[in-house]
């Protein structure tokens, strides 16, 4: 059957879909030899020699869904032209080829969802803003019950105290740690409210996304879901729900060892 090349490419594992198209258009794409540069060009997975970034398309391996913890500084890329240590760095041993779908920044820590399945991560990426996410955020100072609502409305986000000092501990007054429930790029916009507040973010996990969770999951490990997980993971983008009705309460994140990666 006819398809595009992007499509079979990404359905193979080697690239998302959007990284196919670049493939494409860059000439690193064969067709029984042939260079391909066309985004419109359509090849038969069964019967045509298909080559991306110089390895051949074979049958498509199983599709396989993961959840990672990423602790703070890795790339959540499966490569980085600095050197920096990436998401393949935790996946030692894992044989099947991945990628991740929705970026967490290089100093922010937490869950990270990674597939073969193109056709589910294309569908994710494009539904991204409907895809309700969870974060813990610390913050410098403490925020009162005013400025929780103010820049909850100014961000567009829903935040709650979750976590304060502990004198016992010996913790300073200052660090208290608030939940955001956010959606498509207000992770920003909260940062830039926060620090406006004279609250600049300390720290910050995402616990959550969509219907995962990092719950027992420890920093720099990462498990294989199940397809009901996965069913429900496409449905907290495809439900027009409130991020409320869509995601429960979050547990606290797993604590990082010292020197885990």
């Amino acid at each position: 059957m006819q398809e595009r090349l992007q499509k079979i490419i990404a359905r193979a594992g080697i690239a998302s879909r959007r990284h196919a198209e670049q493939l494409i258009l860059s000439g690193q794409v064969r067709v029984n030899g042939e260079v391909v540069r066309e985004l419109g060009t359509k090849a038969d997975a069964s019967t045509d020699r298909i080559e991306a970034a110089g390895r051949v398309l074979r049958a498509a391996e199983r599709h396989v869904y993961l959840a990672l913890h990423k602790p703070a500084e890795i790339v959540s890329t499966m490569a980085d032209p600095e050197g920096r240590k990436t998401l393949r760095n935790l996946l030692r041993g894992f044989k099947e080829r991945v990628y991740p779908v929705g970026n967490l920044e290089y100093a922010t820590a937490g869950l990270v969802f990674l597939t073969n399945d193109g056709d589910f991560a294309a569908e994710m990426q494009k539904k991204w803003e409907n895809v309700p996410q969870i974060y813990h955020v610390k913050v410098k100072g403490r925020l009162t019950l005013e400025e929780l609502a103010e820049l909850g409305k100014k961000a567009g986000v829903r935040l709650r105290v979750v976590r304060q000092p502990d004198a016992a501990r010996g913790q300073k007054a200052a660090n208290f740690w608030y939940e955001a429930t956010l959606r498509g790029a207000k992770r920003d916009a909260l940062r830039d409210a926060l620090f406006s507040a004279q609250h600049p973010v300390e720290k910050l996990v995402r616990i959550g996304v969509g219907s995962l969770t990092l719950e027992g999951l420890p920093a720099g490990r990462y498990r294989l879901l199940e397809e009901k997980e996965v069913k429900a993971l496409r449905m907290s983008w495809e439900q027009k729900k409130k991020s409320s009705e869509l995601t429960p309460r979050m547990p606290r994140p797993a604590r990082t060892r010292r020197g885990e990666v």
